[in-house]
């Protein structure tokens, strides 16, 4: 057995799972702050064609898949205030077995989806700049990050 694989298992027994969902969800949010959160609103040149051709190039290289995912929300706001949506929740969501919290007020938000029309060489997308309440995961009960988007309301 190699050195490495036998101190990873060693760690394993000994400290249990907790290093790698610290790890896994140290990234999460690491990814959520990059991928869902763009304040001040960075603006794009003018070959993306519009602001969500732009971030789902972003999305896309960040996530290393050549799939066109379907839906991405981003919101605009500064990282601080959305730190404090997930200071304290008190609901869990079992569909995804963490904690959630939904913002009290509504947040700038872009919703970009994809066009029905497009070329199979690559993903054009529309943006829908709103302003909606959001569904957020939490990384954990008090004095969390958010992780992630559920959906909007």
């Amino acid at each position: 057995m190699k050195p490495a694989v036998a101190w990873f298992l060693f760690l394993q027994l000994v400290l249990g799972p907790t290093p790698l969902t610290s790890l896994g969800t140290k990234e999460a949010i690491k990814n959520f702050r990059n991928l869902n959160v763009d304040y001040p609103r960075v603006k794009f040149h003018k070959n993306f064609l519009d602001y969500c051709n732009g971030i789902m190039t972003l999305v896309r290289g960040t996530r290393q898949s050549p799939a066109c995912p379907r839906i991405h929300y981003v919101m605009h706001v500064p990282w601080n205030l959305m730190q404090t949506f997930c200071r304290k929740s008190d609901s869990f969501c079992e569909n995804y077995n963490e904690y959630c919290a939904l913002t009290p007020d509504t947040l700038p938000l872009t919703i970009c989806s994809l066009s029905k029309k497009q070329s199979l060489s690559s993903c054009r997308y529309k943006s829908i700049i709103t302003n909606q309440r959001v569904y957020l995961l939490c990384s954990k009960k008090e004095d969390a990050q958010p992780m992630g988007i559920i959906g909007i309301f």
